[in-house]
């Protein structure tokens, strides 16, 4: 049986809502918790990031993202050791101006050796303390 119905309006209603990746950062292998290789959780997963075109610009973002003040320098070569997890970012580009790493250059793209890791070293103390085993 055939029935004839009314045309029916349909709504088709967007959601749209911002999902934050939260993406940490932080430094290892140094002598306090605002030196050393830079490492970044994405996925899941820590990994490293290349020395490839890595200056202070970068480094001062990274210090502000972990409230370390202000980078003195950005050691490249694998100062602090070689990471052994994913590559997660290589040529990356911050203006200085970023809020987070992860704000200047797209994950996974990499074309480094864990010898080619990148660091931070800060030019102050931590924000918050740091603890040393004894």
């Amino acid at each position: 049986m055939h029935r004839n119905l009314p045309e029916r309006l349909t709504s088709v209603v967007f959601v749209s809502f911002l999902i934050t990746d939260v993406q940490e950062l932080q430094l290892v292998n140094g002598p306090s918790r605002c030196a050393g290789r830079v490492e970044v959780l994405h996925n899941q997963q820590w990994g490293t990031v290349c020395d490839h075109d890595w200056d202070l610009q970068d480094a001062g973002v990274v210090c502000r993202q972990l409230g370390c003040g202000t980078a003195l320098s950005a050691p490249g070569g694998a100062q602090f050791g070689q990471g052994s997890d994913p590559i997660w970012l290589d040529d990356v580009h911050c203006t200085g101006t970023e809020a987070a790493l992860s704000k200047c250059k797209p994950w996974g793209d990499s074309n480094c050796h864990h010898g080619e890791d990148a660091g931070v070293v800060n030019g102050a103390l931590p924000s918050e303390p740091v603890m040393t085993p004894r």
